[in-house]
């Protein structure tokens, strides 16, 4: 699959893309062992540290990283389905705060990212060229099915790097 070309995403997002590799398929299939196995290396009580107030805690990172693979994934499904509805943005500090992610264990939010991408790994290894060329607008902004894929790698090599340098 080639990358996305700059006008198939908002520009916000290249710093996520900048950072996948250019087999993105075997780059989310990696990542869905390499990051519960990176977090299972981090203490429950260091779960529940947030690096600055106002931040999120470890467990709520996570749970914003699977919120996020949720809303792109289905993104990514209605555009290659041909849907030309616009999709709305979200609020990921409204989901987070409404999401109670304080009250489970990392090691069961590890497993629901990984369970959560083996699935979604099924639609994005189906999905034909013109599919992965078809374009739709998510959060007002033209995006293509491929360029959601790369955001998906690109929004956990993000946070993970995040969690190296100012969590642990």
């Amino acid at each position: 699959m080639n990358r996305p070309q700059s006008n198939e995403f908002a520009p916000y997002y290249a710093t996520y893309i900048d950072t996948v590799a250019d087999n993105v398929l075997t780059e989310l299939e990696q990542q869905k062992q390499a990051l519960p196995e990176f977090l299972a290396g981090i203490s429950p009580e260091k779960a529940d540290f947030a690096y600055a107030p106002g931040k999120w805690t470890i467990k709520e990172m996570l749970g914003h990283i699977i919120d996020t693979e949720r809303v792109m994934t289905y993104r990514a499904m209605r555009i290659a389905r041909n849907d030309q509805t616009p999709l709305a943005s979200f609020d990921e500090d409204t989901y987070v705060a409404n999401a109670h992610f304080k009250d489970r264990t990392l090691a069961s939010l590890a497993e629901e990212f990984a369970t959560l991408r083996k699935a979604n790994l099924f639609l994005f290894k189906s999905l034909n060229e013109t599919e992965l060329n078809r374009m739709g607008t998510a959060s007002s902004n033209p995006v293509s099915v491929r360029a959601l894929l790369f955001i998906l790698a690109g929004h956990v090599n993000h946070h993970r790097r995040i969690l190296e340098e100012r969590y642990l």
